[in-house]
């Protein structure tokens, strides 16, 4: 493919973004990719999207590959709650949990000023909120619910107490707890189950508009990270599954909650997004959230953007847990995705499928890289590529040709000025 073989648009400013609104349409739900979970074009150009898609098409709220209890500790902040806080790099440090930098970074903190700044002059439902769609959050989900149950309902607060009394013993490792658990008959289901029907069977009210959603929300949490430490045991895709559909049960009733006009802008990994029917996941029984919402709400509903880059810097760590490193991001591998785009031009472009859907080399799968939070480039053409039907996977692509790291509030710089992040400026 060393000729163009299929039109594109050059990305260089906010106005080159018209091609992909035009392509969103009306759909209510908006999915915008990434390929590492360390790269800084990948969260400004968001950015520059979701504001576009707030501002002009009404979008009522951004939901990220992140947990829940932080999230809406910056939800409460971009809507100036009670006692949210007010400092943004404050807030941000609520995302404790490895790998902090994703969504506790500069770039992270240009979005949520936006979103602030948007909600400073809009009242009630008409502020857009920020939520995470993620199960790991275990205990901090369990704190949060005996912490608000202890003054509204005692019944609900005891039952929340047996279920962390059941995980105790596991020293709040989740893994320890699913390792115990895969040889023990007994585990805190029940426990879990009787928390949530209690919480769900209440009203509860506050100075909060949203508590009683959020209390509820913390509930689900804490039921499906116990399906997912028990599965993740297991082995296999039954793991991946619990999360990405608890991700998708999240957003549906984000979505039930904002009322029925209510748009979703989602922003998660491309292998969450990206329709996993298109990919080798699916030889393994495997699904995500990309693939479920097009079964939902119909594929004119729901549009699917994914990112990439041929080369660059990320940030990630070499093992889970490990410090976090800048790594270099090796040219991609020959013959995938990226290479071809490269190939093409050096440009940084917007593909819209439906111009590559007559690409006879790109309706069987080709290698489209994926790298996460551990990464280890001199090992990447060994597995960081999936097999992906990207015309159908995606119902558009944005390619970079040389990307740089996100920059972690917690890493020091050499120099004291902040990065630019707002591409919608120039």
């Amino acid at each position: 493919m060393e000729d163009r073989r299929f039109n594109y648009t050059k990305l260089t400013k906010e106005k080159d973004l018209d091609v992909l609104m035009e392509e969103i349409g009306a759909a209510r739900v908006v999915m915008l990719g990434e390929a590492s979970h360390g790269t800084s074009e990948y969260y400004t150009w968001r950015t520059a999207i979701s504001r576009r898609l707030i501002q002009e098409k009404g979008f009522s709220f951004v939901a990220v590959e992140g947990d829940w209890p932080e999230c809406y500790a910056v939800n409460r902040l971009i809507k100036a709650y009670p006692n949210a806080g007010s400092k943004i790099a404050d807030v941000l440090q609520v995302y404790r949990r490895w790998p902090t930098w994703m969504w506790a970074n500069w770039e992270v903190a240009a979005l949520v000023e936006w979103l602030r700044d948007h909600n400073h002059l809009k009242s009630g439902k008409e502020k857009a909120g920020f939520y995470g769609l993620d199960v790991y959050s275990l205990w901090e989900s369990l704190d949060q619910i005996v912490n608000y149950l202890e003054s509204t309902d005692g019944q609900a607060a005891e039952a929340a107490r047996n279920a962390i009394n059941c995980f105790e013993p596991f020293k709040r490792d989740p893994q320890e707890y699913a390792r115990a658990t895969a040889f023990v008959p007994t585990d805190c289901e029940n426990e879990v189950i009787e928390m949530l029907q209690r919480v769900q069977s209440r009203r509860v009210y506050s100075e909060d508009p949203e508590g009683e959603f959020n209390t509820k929300q913390n509930a689900l949490v804490a039921v499906n990270a116990e399906k997912y430490y028990r599965a993740m045991m297991r082995g296999g895709g039954e793991s991946w599954n619990v999360r990405d559909s608890h991700m998708m049960k999240t957003l549906e009733r984000l979505l039930e909650f904002h009322g029925p006009e209510s748009k979703a802008i989602v922003w998660e990994h491309n292998t969450h997004i990206g329709d996993a029917s298109y990919t080798d996941m699916a030889d393994d029984g495997m699904f995500n959230i990309g693939q479920l919402a097009r079964e939902r709400y119909g594929r004119d509903q729901v549009k699917l953007v994914g990112f990439g880059t041929y080369q660059g810097t990320v940030i990630a760590g070499k093992a889970w847990g490990a410090p976090m490193q800048k790594m270099d991001v090796p040219p991609a591998v020959e013959g995938s995705w990226e290479d071809m785009l490269h190939r093409m031009s050096t440009d940084d472009k917007i593909i819209i499928s439906s111009d590559m859907r007559y690409v006879p080399e790109l309706q069987q799968r080709i290698g489209h890289r994926a790298i996460g939070v551990v990464y280890e480039p001199k090992y990447e053409a060994f597995g960081n590529y999936v097999p992906t039907v990207i015309p159908e996977r995606y119902d558009a692509f944005i390619y970079f040709d040389e990307t740089e790291a996100v920059h972690p509030l917690r890493m020091k710089s050499r120099g004291a000025k902040e990065p630019d992040l707002y591409p919608w400026n120039y």
